[in-house]
């Protein structure tokens, strides 16, 4: 689908309820953000390089890109367009470009005990940033404000990070997690919405134990403010959701319950018994059919999750990225590895690819799928190294990879609201960039290959932001 291609004068126009609009000014660089910066000019010219827009076109080989001011002025084949007076010029022929990735199920926290999420977004958001994620949704959050103010100071300059589209704590109903609030009730959720979103969240995240009448009352307080609602569900299936108006639902369909045979009302039979479910289903019947015509109809975007799933299941390859963990969180997640990998009867030998599968066809019907790798579970799934592998596993599932860089880009720009300003590359938009060495449009593997990321226009150095945190993500 064709991309509007804005000029820079409309900038300025924000969907209510997005993310703070973009300036044409370029974002202010700190001190702490100074050293992990390898370009910083205010006018760039990218000459000779492959770009890949992010609307599913086919590349475009030896083109020239402009930056001013953090915006996109210019973009042409490089005989057409010069360098303009004064501008840095980098040669980047043999590389590709891509736009910076737009990921909306990522979190600040990881399992570091039974039961429990450390609170480490100082390391995860260089993580974001280095594997080229420039703008991200928190899809939830166990800690209250940690999310909210690390957006604010990425936005300040304080910080290296992506744009954060902060999620206010999990709205749920009584639950045995020790990091989670319990709601009373409809009214109580209504007061939920409300003092997150005047604490200035910008997004709500219904989980398992919620009911319908709590999460119809969220949904209807989000979208009197402009807000929207995602969920990882059980209690409440699907359908029911997208009936009370859900705007996305997580994991794809690992998380339905809509075919479990005895579901009662308003109670989660156990994310084992619908994963069970799911693996039995039948994508080309008629119950499958009609839950994603009722998703598509009611305009429900789902997000692809398989990064967390691929943890799970006997017979796949290490995460990579494993050695920025502390020594006893690798060592951890190794064992985890090692007994996963020898479970024999594991459902998620068949969930997988059926998970994949369903997926598609949801895309293929006209749903909107989204993107995103949830670091929880067991560990495993590590910020940038697996929003990268994401891209590899719907490719895996099916897509093109052309196809599998609009789903992890333009996708979610839309679905954020912010497809004006971020999701693709076209002259007006934000300057949010991944220089790649290879050409992920032939080989999606190549998304691992990352020179430099820019975030509107400052182009920041991946192995830098790495280095910074090595060994010691666990801590902080």
């Amino acid at each position: 689908m064709p991309v509007d291609r804005l000029q820079v004068a409309l900038v300025g126009l924000l969907t209510l309820g997005a993310l703070a609009t973009p300036s044409s000014q370029r974002p202010a660089v700190g001190t702490a953000v100074r050293e992990f910066v390898a370009v910083d000019a205010p006018h760039l010219a990218l000459t000779g390089v492959r770009v890949i827009d992010g609307t599913g076109a086919p590349p475009r080989e030896d083109q020239t890109l402009v930056i001013r001011d953090g915006l996109i002025t210019e973009l042409g084949n490089r005989t057409t367009i010069a360098p303009p007076p004064g501008a840095t010029v980098l040669d980047l022929a043999g590389r590709s470009v891509i736009p910076g990735l737009v990921m909306v199920h990522e979190h600040l926290y990881y399992p570091t005990g039974p039961g429990v999420y450390g609170q480490l977004g100082a390391s995860f958001v260089r993580l974001y940033l280095a594997g080229g994620v420039t703008t991200m949704r928190t899809g939830g959050n166990v800690n209250g404000f940690m999310d909210l103010n690390l957006a604010r100071r990425i936005d300040a300059g304080e910080a290296a990070g992506p744009a954060i589209d902060a999620t206010a704590p999990y709205l749920n109903g009584p639950n045995t997690f020790l990091q989670m609030r319990a709601m009373r009730g409809p009214d109580d959720a209504r007061r939920q919405v409300a003092y997150w979103a005047d604490e200035g969240f910008t997004s709500f995240k219904a989980y398992m134990q919620i009911t319908r009448a709590e999460l119809g009352a969220a949904v209807e307080e989000a979208h009197k403010r402009g807000m929207k609602v995602t969920g990882h569900l059980c209690s409440v299936t699907y359908a029911e959701a997208a009936a009370l108006g859900i705007d996305n639902l997580e994991h794809g369909f690992f998380a339905a319950t809509d075919f479990v045979s005895d579901k009662q009302v308003d109670v989660c039979p156990g994310q084992a018994r619908g994963q069970q479910s799911i693996a039995a289903l039948d994508e080309a019947a008629v119950p499958f059919a009609s839950l994603v015509k009722t998703l598509v109809d009611k305009r429900v975007a789902l997000t692809s999750t398989l990064t967390i799933f691929e943890t799970l299941t006997p017979g796949r390859p290490m995460p990579q990225g494993l050695e920025v963990l502390t020594p006893s969180l690798k060592n951890q997640f190794e064992q985890t590895h090692a007994r996963v990998a020898k479970t024999e009867d594991s459902v998620f030998r068949t969930l997988l690819p059926k998970g994949m599968a369903l997926e598609r066809a949801f895309a293929r019907a006209g749903g909107m799928l989204l993107a995103g790798t949830d670091p929880t579970g067991a560990g495993g799934v590590l910020p940038g190294f697996s929003n990268q592998r994401a891209l590899e596993l719907l490719v895996e599932a099916g897509f093109s990879p052309l196809e599998a860089i609009a789903i992890g880009t333009m996708n979610a720009a839309r679905y954020l609201g912010r497809d004006a300003h971020i999701g693709t590359i076209a002259v007006g938009k934000q300057a949010d960039l991944v220089v790649l060495t290879g050409n992920p449009a032939a080989n999606i593997a190549d998304v691992r290959k990352i020179e430099r990321v820019f975030k509107q226009g400052v182009g920041y150095d991946p192995a830098k932001l790495i280095a910074s945190v090595a060994g010691r993500v666990g801590i902080w």
